[in-house]
């Protein structure tokens, strides 16, 4: 088939190179304008576009996905099918109608469940133990069309958001090809989705990035790995904004010192912080305009000691 692919971060490029693998002509791309990235703020080229560079594919990065000359472009491709993953934009009616097989969607939750920005996340944080993938038809509203084809996958104890992002990604290529094939031959069996049992996994406020140390350890270890590696998971010390990193919870240590306290300083373990049930010992974390660094060598620089206390940042 002729396809149209909309996609831009890392986790659009398997269904991209799935999709070509399986013999689909892609005959455009569209992605986000190159954004300031880093330090320095230099505009940065989103992965899929150096993919489809790579890859030699015609190629739109427009600040509107609607413009009139997107339509121009995508009726002077004719795609037979338009392939949306992670593109950051709802798309209008004007493209939704444009291809005789419609607009599908590669979502990383097992839809209603997490409708929205970020999925991964927000599962990780919910302390979720499956998730899935889901390939859905596009409609006007945000992840509510009918689903094609679900496929499931386990949460594992040490999921980070970057390491089960990488398992979901090539699951969804694969399923994504499986219902295309589906779509062509017609085959596919739309299901529409029980608007009851819809819930939102809204994008990521730096509200949701501080760590509340009168929460559990289990709900700390969890919202640390689901913010793990962007944005971060954030607490402060001493008038210091931290980056919390990487850690491990004690769920079941008994804790004798206010939530937030440092309980003890491990030379292999890091820094052990109470919270309202268990401790969580801190092992890699990134000081505010500084470098990432390990626990226990922040609390050598910055003379961390027992009884002191980590808060808000």
């Amino acid at each position: 088939m002729r396809i149209g692919f909309m996609g831009t971060p890392r986790f659009a490029l398997p269904s991209l190179k799935a999709l070509m693998a399986a013999g689909h002509e892609i005959c455009l791309v569209i992605t986000q304008p190159d954004r300031p990235a880093g330090r320095g703020r230099v505009p940065t080229p989103p992965p899929v576009k150096l993919a489809a560079q790579e890859l030699e594919l015609s190629l739109l990065q427009p600040e509107k996905v609607g413009d009139s000359a997107v339509i121009l472009a995508l009726q002077a491709a004719q795609p037979e099918a338009i392939i949306v993953v992670a593109y950051g934009q709802l798309l209008p009616k004007s493209i939704l109608t444009l291809p005789p097989h419609g607009c599908l969607n590669l979502h990383a939750s097992l839809l209603p469940k997490y409708r929205g920005a970020a999925p991964i996340p927000w599962a990780i944080i919910s302390g979720d133990i499956l998730t899935g993938v889901t390939i859905m038809q596009i409609e006007t509203r945000m992840d509510a069309g009918p689903i094609l084809l679900q496929q499931t996958e386990p949460i594992r104890p040490h999921d980070t958001a970057a390491s089960l992002s990488e398992r979901l990604a090539v699951l969804g290529a694969e399923l994504l090809c499986r219902a295309l094939d589906q779509v062509e031959r017609g085959t596919v069996h739309p299901v529409p989705q029980d608007e009851h049992r819809a819930t939102y996994a809204p994008k990521l406020l730096p509200t949701d990035t501080r760590l509340d140390w009168t929460h559990d350890a289990r709900a700390l270890d969890c919202r640390i790995r689901g913010l793990y590696p962007e944005p971060g998971a954030v607490t402060g010390f001493g008038g210091r904004r931290i980056k919390v990193l990487q850690a491990e919870a004690q769920v079941n240590a008994v804790v004798d010192s206010p939530p937030g306290a440092v309980c003890a300083i491990d030379q292999n373990k890091g820094i052990l912080v109470a919270a309202k049930a268990g401790g969580l010992w801190l092992t890699q974390i990134q000081p505010e305009n500084r470098r990432v660094m390990a626990a226990v060598e922040f609390a050598r620089g910055y003379r961390v000691r027992p009884g002191d206390a980590f808060g808000q940042a």
